[in-house]
């Protein structure tokens, strides 16, 4: 297969990948929804005379387990697990408890345009200018035995059903450990290509796209392209063979139950089998496939404005692809190092100081001083941060990354990036213009279960 490993390679890492600054907008719509969840309870209760109350909210889905992509911008998908006590709940039951939520929300989202919508599985909180949607999954909970360690769950669809809260990540995790990232890297790849056309609709959900990227993925290749292709190809086959998933967990329910369900997988077959077809050029002698056509290939099947570009430059010559990078890259990502799988928030207390100024809250800072400095702090200032509020009850350490973007860090080869162990808490300076961030990630048994994100937007003085 003709190389296109480092083209590959950055179209994943540039493309595909979601940004640190809009997964951490994610997780900001997240506690903020369930936030406004908890307050309209409150009114709820106030309102009717009862006494409903959040037990536990999980992360899950796509957020849980790093899968979203940039293809998903028009429809971010936020999933969240919200649990009531069963005794809180008094026997009521699925369908009345999903109206309870939506009644709840209702009272503290005046301002969107559509309310809550009741579904089956979930009620769904709509953001109609920005694409983003919230999906509010309810459960109730209670153990069997008052001495007995674990909960048991149920999830409010069309009838109340036995469904395990924390499996399918805890499934996803162990796959990974198994497998490595590269699961979750083909998986992500899978997602680009479902929603590379705006034409292709019925397509299959993210669950299902990736228990078949788990079931096909190939072990016999290194290069990150090569291994999509041939576990692109084996899901093929596998469609030809049945249409029939079964999910990992809640005793292998079924996941394609409906005509519709079905017509989605045959869609993904078809779309998938036409299009690897363009890749067949690839396979040819060296003599026959260029890097003009093998990025032409690509092209075709990705539909995306990187591999055109790439095409058009290749076309008029204009540069070369191969040229040498100005800077060196040194960013370094969580998931490289450690398996994802966030179950707790974490906030991180950022203060600064210098100038003159003493030490406050960045957030201060800039909502203070931002007529004069119009939203950025200036050089030379100095910068702590430190572990805020945290959900998670313990931890083994903590890692930082401090990232410097822009046209200034890349000149002066300075983007940094790496992801370290530096303690509880670190101070750095603000040196030059960029909308730099900071991250923590929250180390524990191995697996990084809590991310922070804070901006460090520096300007001029």
């Amino acid at each position: 297969m003709y190389d296109c490993s480092k083209e590959f390679n950055k179209f994943y890492r540039t493309e595909v990948v979601l940004p640190e600054t809009e997964q951490s907008e994610l997780r900001e719509k997240r506690k903020l929804n369930i936030k406004r969840l908890r307050d309209g309870l409150l009114e709820y209760n106030e309102e009717k005379g009862k006494g409903y109350k959040i037990a536990e909210n999980r992360i899950q889905g796509s957020m849980a387990m790093h899968t979203t992509v940039q293809n998903d911008k028009n429809d971010y998908d936020i999933d969240v697990g919200i649990v009531f006590e069963s005794d809180n709940l008094n026997g009521m039951g699925p369908l009345a408890t999903r109206n309870m939520v939506a009644g709840a929300l209702k009272r503290k989202t005046k301002q969107f345009a559509e309310d809550p919508d009741v579904k089956t599985s979930c009620v769904r909180l709509k953001y109609a200018s920005t694409g983003y949607h919230v999906d509010f999954a309810i459960f109730k909970r209670y153990k069997e035995d008052s001495d007995d360690k674990d909960y048991i769950y149920e999830h409010a669809g069309a009838e109340w059903s036995v469904r395990h809260l924390k499996a399918l990540e805890e499934w996803f995790n162990g796959e990974i450990k198994d497998k490595s990232d590269n699961l979750r890297k083909v998986i992500r790849l899978s997602k680009m290509f479902c929603k590379s056309r705006e034409t292709w609709k019925n397509m299959p959900s993210g669950l299902i796209q990736t228990v078949l990227c788990d079931e096909k993925l190939t072990t016999d290749y290194s290069r990150l392209d090569e291994l999509f292709y041939h576990t692109m190809q084996a899901i093929v086959n596998r469609i030809n063979d049945s249409t029939e998933v079964a999910a990992p967990v809640d005793n292998g329910r079924a996941l394609v139950t409906r005509d519709v369900d079905r017509q989605r997988m045959n869609n993904w077959k078809n779309r998938l089998e036409s299009s690897l077809k363009e890749l067949n050029i690839l396979f040819e002698s060296d003599c026959n496939c260029t890097y003009s056509k093998a990025v032409k290939a690509w092209n075709k099947f990705f539909n995306h404005p990187y591999w055109t570009n790439l095409e058009m430059a290749v076309a008029s010559e204009s540069f070369s692809i191969h040229k040498s990078q100005k800077f060196a890259d040194t960013e370094e990502f969580i998931e490289d190092l450690y398996p994802v799988y966030e179950q707790y928030d974490v906030t991180i207390d950022c203060k600064v100081s210098g100038n003159g100024f003493t030490l406050m809250p960045i957030l201060e800072y800039l909502d203070k001083y931002a007529a004069r400095f119009k939203k950025y702090i200036p050089y030379n200032l100095s910068v702590k941060c430190k572990i805020g509020y945290t959900n998670c009850p313990s931890y083994d350490k903590v890692l930082w990354k401090v990232l410097n973007v822009g046209a200034e860090s890349e000149r002066r080869n300075d983007i940094r990036g790496q992801i370290q162990d530096r303690g509880k808490e670190i101070t750095e300076n603000s040196k030059f213009f960029g909308p730099h961030y900071i991250e923590c990630y929250l180390i524990k048994n191995g697996v990084c279960v809590g991310i922070g994100h804070v901006n460090i937007p520096i300007g001029v003085s």
